[in-house]
């Protein structure tokens, strides 16, 4: 009788769970038509697909074609794509010197780096790289396009490029080298008026801003600046914290409306609301600032732009 009714017990959980989950959608796990057309689809590729796939390539691809269906920023990185990013936000890593993305099968480039073979080259924002030697680009997944353009310190690569308003394409001959990404650079342009350059956002820019305007007010002779340029052209952006460093630099914020909000992030979840504020001090005294953008500028480069609007 125990056994008997521990069977009841069960069957009677498991129809309440199918009519919670076919009932309440949105507060559980899709419907089980939806899993099974699903799993249904996943059975098909692997039986009839020209080439034998694994379910573990099959359920990432999935992952990333779920991510990248709800917008241009969502994006899935696995265990190399994570440290890949890592690396790259570090400041030191291997290659041409160029921050590029997937558009339509093709890579397209974000931006070159400032001092590196890319941007010597003359390699632009908004180059589509059609062929990596001969190589074509499409079909191939982002990685293997981006572990094709790295390699020894000294080795060519020849880039095939499409840009707007050529009637043909471009080749250009490129020598791999070790990219250390200074990521903050200044000069002083006249007595009193300086210009700070930013060209990525990686962990310590923040910090290296502020010392660049320490650097600067000590060669305008130790006299508060009267303004300055920061440009922000062709940076591709970077860690998110870092624009809320850089931001805070030149924000005070006790003269702020809307105490001193520099960004803000909203989610459905408890507790995944965020908001950075700037605190108190600028170290520019409130010196005029002319902010230069271009459409290479993305992600952390508009939040600056916009929260020193």
């Amino acid at each position: 009788m125990k056994y008997l009714h521990a069977l009841i017990l069960i069957g009677f959980l498991g129809a309440n769970t199918v009519i919670a989950t076919e009932t309440e959608v949105n507060k559980g796990l899709p419907k089980l038509d939806d899993i099974k057309q699903f799993t249904t689809v996943l059975e098909h590729i692997k039986k009839y697909y020209v080439n034998t796939v694994t379910d573990k390539e099959l359920l990432e691809n999935a992952i990333r074609g779920m991510l990248a269906g709800l917008d241009p920023h969502s994006t899935y990185l696995d265990t190399e794509e994570f440290s890949e990013l890592k690396v790259h936000t570090s400041g030191k890593f291997g290659g041409l010197g160029i921050e590029v993305t997937m558009d339509d099968g093709l890579i397209r480039v974000i931006s070159p780096i400032d001092d590196t073979p890319a941007a010597r080259a003359g390699i632009h924002a908004g180059d589509l790289i059609v062929r990596i030697n001969e190589t074509p680009v499409k079909g191939l997944k982002l990685q293997e396009a981006v572990d094709m353009m790295r390699g020894d310190r000294g080795t060519p690569i020849t880039l095939t490029i499409i840009r707007q308003n050529e009637t043909k394409p471009l080749k250009m001959t490129l020598n791999r080298e070790v990219i250390n990404v200074r990521s903050v650079r200044q000069r002083l342009l006249e007595p009193g008026f300086g210009y700070l350059r930013i060209s990525q956002f990686q962990t310590n820019t923040g910090s290296d801003v502020a010392k660049a305007i320490q650097t600067l007010q000590k060669d305008n002779q130790k006299a508060p600046l009267k303004g300055l340029i920061l440009d922000l052209r062709n940076n591709p952006g970077g860690i998110l914290e870092a624009s809320v460093q850089v931001s805070d630099v030149f924000l005070d914020q006790p003269k702020l409306k809307y105490d001193g909000l520099i960004v803000y992030t909203k989610g459905r979840l408890p507790g995944s609301e965020l908001e950075e504020k700037a605190s108190p001090g600028d170290l520019i005294n409130g010196a005029p600032i002319v902010v230069l953008i271009n459409g290479g500028s993305a992600s952390a480069s508009e939040i600056v732009a916009g929260a020193l609007q």
